[in-house]
C-alpha cells in the first residue's frame, strides 16, 4: 500500500508541533527555532487544522497536550530521531563532532590538547571551525560551541562555565627594556603595547585616548608578538597559563581589572545528542573547567 505524501502534514508544521509539545510553550519553542512565537502557534494550529483535531489544550501559562497530541507526539519525536540518524549515517556522520571556538581558544588551548582528545576519545572525529561570529547550531551544523559570553543564555541552549577572563599583562623575557617582575604603568609606558580586538590598554592606564601600539585583530595575533619580543600584551591568564610555567612569557602583573564575561561551552537542548558529542561535551568540561573557580 501506497501512502501519498500530499496526505501528511508540512515538516515545518510538524517540527513546531514537536517543539513546543516538548517545551509545552510556543516562546520557548519560539526561541529555539529562532522563529516568532506567533509564527510557531500559527504553524501548531495549521497542524491542527490539517489533522481535524486539536493537539494542545491552550492555557493561561503554556500548553497542555491533549491525549492525541500526547500520542502523536511520541510517534513524532521518534520521527525526527529517525530521520537524524539516517542523515548522519549518510553523512558518516555517528562519530563526527563539530566544535565551533574562537580564533584564540583554537590555537592556545584545543588544538594543543588534540593528541589528548584523540586519546581519550579515539572514535571521535573532531571538525574544528575558528570565528568569533555566533554559530547557528542548525544552519551551520555544529554540535557544540565555546564562547566568551555572559549569562543568561537563552532556554533553548545548555552552557556550561568553562573559566573567568583574568587579565594579565605578559611580555617576552627578551623584550628590551622588560621588568622582570611586577610592575606599574608608569614603568611600561615607553614600551611598545600590543592591542588586539579589546581596548584594555586605555582602561589599563585610564585613559579615554587613544593608546599607541601595534593592533591586531585577533588575541592570538597579539600574542605571537609577545611572544616574538615585539612588545607587551594583556591577555586571559588561562590562555598563556602554559607559556609563563615554560619562561616563554613573564607575568608582569595583574590588569587591574577583569573582563566582564567568561568562556562558556555551548550547545543546543535536545534529547537526541549522540554519544559523541556528549563524550566531546564532558571531556571539555573536565579538561578545561574542572580546575577553575565558578565566578
Amino acid at each position: 500500500m501506497s501512502i501519498s505524501l500530499r496526505t501528511l502534514p508540512s515538516l515545518n508544521a510538524l517540527r513546531a508541533f514537536e517543539v513546543s509539545g516538548r517545551h509545552l510553550n510556543f516562546r520557548a519553542a519560539s526561541e529555539e527555532l529562532g522563529v516568532t512565537q506567533g509564527a510557531v502557534a500559527q504553524q501548531v494550529r495549521l497542524l491542527e487544522d490539517h489533522l481535524g483535531l486539536a493537539l494542545f489544550h491552550r492555557m493561561p501559562r503554556g500548553l497542555a497536550l491533549t491525549g492525541q497530541g500526547k500520542a502523536y507526539l511520541a510517534d513524532v519525536s521518534r520521527a525526527f530521531a529517525l530521520l537524524s540518524a539516517a542523515t548522519d549515517q549518510l553523512q558518516h556522520r555517528a562519530d563526527a563532532v563539530t566544535i565551533s571556538v574562537t580564533p584564540t581558544f583554537a590555537t592556545r588551548m584545543l588544538i594543543p590538547q588534540l593528541s589528548a582528545l584523540q586519546a581519550a576519545l579515539p572514535s571521535v572525529e573532531l571538525r574544528t571551525v575558528a570565528t568569533t561570529s555566533i554559530s547557528d547550531f542548525d544552519r551551520d551544523q555544529v554540535d557544540l560551541a565555546v564562547r566568551e559570553a555572559r549569562p543568561p543564555f537563552p532556554s533553548a541552549l545548555e552552557a556550561r562555565f568553562l573559566f573567568p577572563q583574568k587579565l594579565v599583562l605578559v611580555a617576552s623575557p627578551h623584550l628590551p627594556g622588560v621588568p622582570s617582575s611586577e610592575t606599574a604603568p608608569d614603568q611600561i609606558a615607553d614600551l611598545p603595547l600590543l592591542h588586539d580586538g579589546y581596548d584594555y590598554w586605555s582602561r589599563y592606564f585610564g585613559t579615554h585616548g587613544k593608546v599607541p601600539g601595534p593592533v591586531f585583530n585577533q588575541t592570538s595575533l597579539a600574542l605571537d608578538a609577545a611572544l616574538a619580543g615585539q612588545g607587551i600584551a594583556i591577555a586571559c591568564r588561562a590562555f598563556i597559563q602554559e607559556d609563563l610555567d615554560g619562561g616563554r612569557l613573564l607575568n608582569l602583573g595583574d590588569a587591574g581589572f577583569d573582563a566582564d564575561t567568561g568562556f562558556y561551552l555551548v550547545r543546543k537542548r535536545s534529547s537526541s545528542s549522540g554519544s559523541a558529542v556528549d563524550a566531546v561535551w564532558s571531556w571539555c568540561i573536565e579538561r578545561y573547567g574542572s580546575e577553575q573557580a565558578d565566578p
